[in-house]
């Protein structure tokens, strides 16, 4: 637990330093977000608020776990959570330059970003799968169980991994809200790589540098949003929300947890199946009727409770909410 806690101090420590640095600089290289123009209205008045803010967590989250792990990269648990974290963040960090440099709110196209992501995680999977401590099998909640998926656990885990990136994606749309639900997530993770310590002697040393990595993230989201909380003086792009969704992920995919991210990260999966939902309910109706419709006022759902009149910081304070309560109950299975 000593080691968690340094980490989410040194994390935060780091994170505090490169935002006045960092910032500034993303502002003296124009590097503002551009507003979609069917995004909310109220969002016009951040029109070239600096974005790839990201950056300033991602740092500490790679650079932090290095410093405090056990046995350096020796283990397998670090460089797969490492290698996911990068390499889901790099695909965001194209898409934001794009952004920022053609100045439009659209970057790569939605295959130029899927290909990379699929083969990000399907080198993942393999990975994981013929790592002996980590296998096929994925931790069923609450009922002291284990599925074991055979060959089918490479598909599996790689729908897991761009689905949780995705999401993560789609939650980040109000001030606050993907850095605020996720430093939650990443708590609760340390106390479950913590749990798992106890029961798993062999496998502490992994355990140990993914608690540590957790650490990290708690800390260096928690001083990101000294600068991202409500009015935002600086976004984290999609450098920032690729980021958080393939380390989440990773850390889920490496302790057999996976199946717990609906559980504690269902404000992220929320964002995602509202947008399923209106999209394919708009197209379906269209077809039928000639006229779409839509089930939100705007999707994802943050955006429909915004356009109902609630404000920025109750929208984050309620998902924390939920998000801290979800936690909570899911905690109940290592006790």
């Amino acid at each position: 637990m000593q080691r968690f806690i340094w980490a989410v101090l040194l994390a935060f420590a780091v994170a505090m330093v490169l935002g006045p640095v960092f910032i500034p600089w993303l502002k003296k290289l124009k590097f503002g977000q551009t507003i979609y123009d069917l995004g909310p209205q109220s969002h016009k008045v951040k029109q070239g608020t600096p974005t790839m803010g990201g950056i300033i967590f991602a740092v500490p989250m790679i650079a932090v776990p290095l410093i405090l792990s056990t046995q350096g990269l020796s283990l397998p648990f670090l460089p797969m959570a490492l290698i996911s974290t990068v390499g889901f963040g790099l695909v965001g960090f194209v898409d934001d330059y794009i952004k920022v440099s053609k100045k439009r709110s659209l970057g790569l196209t939605p295959m130029q970003k899927i290909v990379p992501q699929v083969v990000v995680s399907a080198a993942l999977a393999v990975w994981a799968y013929l790592t002996p401590s980590i296998g096929s099998k994925l931790v069923v909640p609450f009922v002291n169980t284990e599925w074991d998926l055979g060959i089918f656990y490479i598909p599996v885990m790689m729908f897991i991994l761009v689905g949780t990136v995705n999401s993560a994606n789609l939650l980040d749309g109000v001030d606050g809200l993907c850095a605020g639900c996720s430093l939650i997530d990443f708590s609760m993770m340390g106390l479950v790589c913590l749990s798992l310590m106890g029961a798993n002697a062999a496998g502490s040393g992994d355990l140990l540098n993914m608690m540590v990595f957790c650490g990290a993230a708690v800390g260096a989201l928690l001083g990101f949003l000294r600068f991202n909380a409500h009015p935002a003086s600086v976004f984290m792009g999609d450098v920032g929300s690729f980021t958080i969704g393939g380390a989440l992920a990773a850390v889920a995919m490496v302790t057999r947890m996976s199946l717990l991210l609906p559980i504690i990260a269902l404000t992220m999966f929320v964002s995602s199946l509202s947008d399923i939902i209106q999209v394919g309910y708009f197209k379906y109706t269209k077809k039928k009727t000639g006229t779409g419709k839509r089930v939100f006022r705007m999707a994802p759902l943050h955006h429909h409770f915004e356009l109902g009149g609630m404000s920025e910081t109750r929208i984050v304070s309620m998902y924390m909410t939920v998000t801290a309560l979800l936690c909570l109950v899911t905690l109940t299975m290592f006790i």
